[in-house]
């Protein structure tokens, strides 16, 4: 139930369930993300790709192949986020 709780607030926003993964699993967070930096680049601009990246990240092994699609999926998501926001943008100034 939690899960799918979770799942459904990263869909909606991805920056704020970064937030709450930093916040109460720290040590998984930190085992994906090593720098401050790479951590609030992705914050910035691609949530969807590191929320994506600390949930397949497995501090053993590295990313499984299953997982580099799960973060392709993020990437996707980011370009059409970014992309869906500029045409709405030109659609509002345009008269």
């Amino acid at each position: 139930m939690c899960g799918c709780i979770f799942a459904l607030l990263a869909a909606f926003t991805p920056r704020l369930a970064m937030f709450l993964m930093w916040i109460f699993d720290v040590s998984n967070y930190q085992a994906a993300i090593s720098s401050f930096w790479i951590g609030l680049l992705g914050f910035i601009f691609l949530p969807y790709t590191a929320v994506f990246y600390v949930l397949a990240h497995n501090p053993e092994m590295g990313l499984s192949p299953l997982g580099i699609a799960f973060v392709g999926l993020g990437v996707l998501l980011d370009i059409s986020s970014l992309a869906g926001g500029g045409a709405s943008g030109r659609r509002r100034y345009r008269r």
